[in-house]
């Protein structure tokens, strides 16, 4: 007996879909505005800061794919410029099936050498980027009792780690916002799945305030290819919350069940990596 082509069975989960995509022109988020447009969706719409990356990004989806695309620069984390997002993408396409808030973000220092803008900046983006946009567009999905949200998270939201004090506490955020609006979404026909991956292959690691160091081993960081993986299955997942790689919920597990122990140790590997880059002079005592 012929086996089911699981690749024929996605392509008729996201048949006809519409799907908006933040955080588009790189990384993790350029990865999954490929890899829908591959599944038959009707639209992609790209929504990043940079125009020029996304109409880069849309020629390489027409080349492969025969699908609409729709560039629509905007910063998430500007409440004006999401509310008008919002409006303008439903006038001219009715409807959002499917939104991946992925757009985001880190910085890296201690709290006491950071600005306040520093951190409102990290915060903006990476947490409340997420809930203007959800806010966009939840009222139509509600309406039409269909559709999907899936949003970015890390494993860092279940770990609080020196140095990304303020990376840590918006996916700490936007996993808490994540689980209480998927409560409150129980009965609507719309769902809501969070992907918290450990760390990826991007460019995160290539703002200046990591000093071109990488926190983690780079034999273990994770492909893009692989979330933007778990990211389609979350678009069709009636479950909560996927950890990527899977074996890190048994990380997170240790650290709920036993926080006295698993605690001390993360704590004491990442403050040394923090006192580590501070004698490589990655950034001094009064970073900006």
């Amino acid at each position: 007996m012929k086996k089911p082509d699981r690749l024929s069975h996605a392509r008729h989960k996201f048949e006809g879909k519409v799907v908006l995509v933040t955080g588009a022109s790189s990384g993790i988020g350029r990865q999954v505005s490929l890899d829908f447009s591959g599944q038959g969706v009707q639209s992609i719409i790209l929504v990043a800061r940079s125009r020029s990356k996304l109409e880069d990004l849309e020629r390489t989806i027409r080349k492969r794919f025969n699908i609409e695309t729709v560039v629509y620069p905007c910063d998430v984390s500007k409440k004006s410029e999401v509310e008008q997002m919002g409006r303008e993408i439903l006038d001219k396409c009715g409807h959002v099936d499917i939104l991946v808030n992925n757009a985001g973000f880190g910085l890296y220092g201690k709290v006491q050498n950071q600005s306040i803008e520093q951190i409102e900046s990290v915060t903006f983006t990476n947490y409340l980027g997420v809930v203007y946009c959800t806010k966009a567009l939840l009222d139509s999905m509600i309406a039409r009792k269909s559709g999907h949200i899936v949003n970015l998270a890390s494993v860092a939201a279940s770990f609080g780690v020196a140095g990304l004090s303020s990376y840590c506490a918006s996916k700490y955020a936007v996993l808490g916002f994540s689980e209480s609006l998927s409560q409150e979404l129980h009965g609507t026909g719309v769902e809501l799945t969070v992907v918290s991956p450990m760390g990826v292959k991007t460019n995160f690691f290539n703002n200046s305030s990591f000093g071109g160091r990488i926190l983690y081993n780079n034999r273990f960081m994770l492909r893009t290819k692989t979330v933007s993986n778990a990211v389609l299955a979350a678009a069709s997942s009636h479950r909560l919350e996927i950890i990527v790689p899977f074996y890190m919920r048994v990380g997170v597990w240790l650290k709920h069940t036993v926080p006295f122990i698993v605690i001390p140790i993360i704590g004491f590997l990442f403050r040394r990596e923090l006192a580590r880059s501070r004698k490589a002079n990655m950034f001094p005592d009064n970073y900006q």
